[in-house]
């Protein structure tokens, strides 16, 4: 076989636990079609207790393998499985390839990863979550061939040694951290420039990099399927005279893997230290899930920001009233909506700060300049015992500048 033209066909085992099953097949799809696979179907099981064994019971699993039995096909329980339940629904239809919903979102991210910081973190969420396992399964290892959940960046082929994979899962660690360090001095730097920073976040495929692209008019890859954005993107961009640093990353996704959220948490970290977020939804699909799913996603990084509510794709809308109360409506493909946008910008930007005129006589100069990381200096005047400061100052800090204050 020409591993080269080979396409994977994947074959989807939806549970159904609750309500949002359709929703999370239809998903799915998307993820395969994503990875450079072909979905092949589905089967659908009712689960009213999980069997710890096969988590679907082997009466399904049978019913599966006759379906299968002449089939070329990967089977992706979209869901996750333990290492042995795994290996037990491959025994169970004839040593197929086996994958779960975590594997298969790995292998996107790995297929996408275009950075060096990017595949770094890809390769230590695929180890994290390889590692335990691989105890004592080669043989069962040795079914899953080629394809996805079998290679990682670079095409690097994943070394079964487990102490081999703790070092190099620390060694990964180390280099992250020395990338995080790193990042956290230029985001100082900007601050201390005064450079306001807002994040787009959200459910992936979204548009989020299409909004970016429009209001920095700059060229960032944006291609309409999940994850098509995996490396941290930022542009400047100006309103009205005020220079924004408008930065993107990662989409969100439901049940997003622990693993990706641990390898991703410097860069996620990086993003959200911003004075504002804009949460991008798409106003034509479930758009309270992929708001639900980011606040989730923002209170298990344990962040707290202020934020606006962005529902893109919003041009063919005829109603607004069941959305949530103060969504600022846009179409960042047709270039709707987006004047507004930054009116919302600006207005909160103008709601959390004060233009202040400080005076400081020259005998307090040591006691200003302890405080000057709280404040934008716009102007300074010298004068005879004092200067003349004029500035921007967030109001929870207002209080400090006091005795400053004319």
């Amino acid at each position: 076989m020409d591993s080269e033209t080979y396409i994977e066909k994947i074959y989807i085992i939806q549970p159904i636990l609750d309500e949002t099953y359709k929703n999370l097949q239809e998903e799915a799809v998307s993820l395969i079609e994503s990875s450079g696979a072909v979905y092949a179907g589905t089967i659908y099981q009712k689960i009213r207790e999980v069997n710890p064994a096969t988590y679907i019971g082997y009466g399904k699993l049978e019913e599966l393998r006759k379906r299968l039995k002449d089939l070329d096909v990967t089977t992706l329980f979209n869901g996750e499985l333990s290492p042995s339940q795994t290996l037990n629904i491959s025994a169970a239809l004839d040593d197929k390839k086996v994958i779960d919903r975590t594997t298969l979102i790995l292998a996107i991210f790995a297929r996408n990863a275009k950075s060096n910081e990017g595949k770094l973190q890809v390769e230590l969420a695929q180890l994290k979550y390889m590692y335990p396992r691989l105890k004592g399964k080669g043989e069962g290892l040795s079914r899953l061939g080629g394809g996805i959940g079998t290679r990682g960046p670079g095409e690097t082929k994943l070394e079964t040694d487990r102490r081999k994979i703790r070092v190099r899962i620390a060694y990964l660690e180390e280099k992250l951290r020395q990338i995080e360090s790193t990042r956290s001095l230029v985001a100082y730097r900007r601050k201390k420039d005064g450079i306001k920073s807002i994040s787009l976040i959200g459910y992936t495929n979204t548009g989020k990099s299409t909004l970016l692209n429009l209001l920095t008019k700059s060229d960032v890859y944006a291609e309409n399927r999940l994850f098509a954005t995996l490396d941290t993107t930022s542009r400047k961009f100006t309103i009205d005279g005020s220079d924004f640093l408008l930065t993107d990353t990662v989409g969100f996704l439901r049940e997003l893997p622990h693993n990706l959220i641990s390898a991703f948490h410097s860069t996620l970290e990086s993003a959200l230290n911003c004075d504002l977020a804009l949460i991008v939804c798409d106003a034509t699909s479930d758009y309270q899930m992929q708001l639900d799913t980011t606040l989730e996603t923002l209170r298990e990084l344990d962040k707290q920001i202020p934020y606006l509510i962005v529902m893109n794709k919003s041009e063919s809308l005829q109603n607004f009233d069941a959305y949530p109360a103060g969504c600022i409506f846009i179409s960042a493909r047709q270039n709707l909506g987006i004047e507004n946008l930054k009116n919302k910008i600006l207005q909160f930007f103008q709601s959390q700060f004060s233009d202040v005129v400080l005076t400081i006589p020259y005998t307090q100069i040591g006691s200003y300049n302890k405080l000057r990381n709280f404040l934008d200096e716009k102007s300074v005047q010298y004068n005879d015992e004092s200067i003349t400061v004029s500035a921007r100052v967030q109001k929870i800090y207002l209080s400090r500048f006091q005795s400053f204050l004319n």
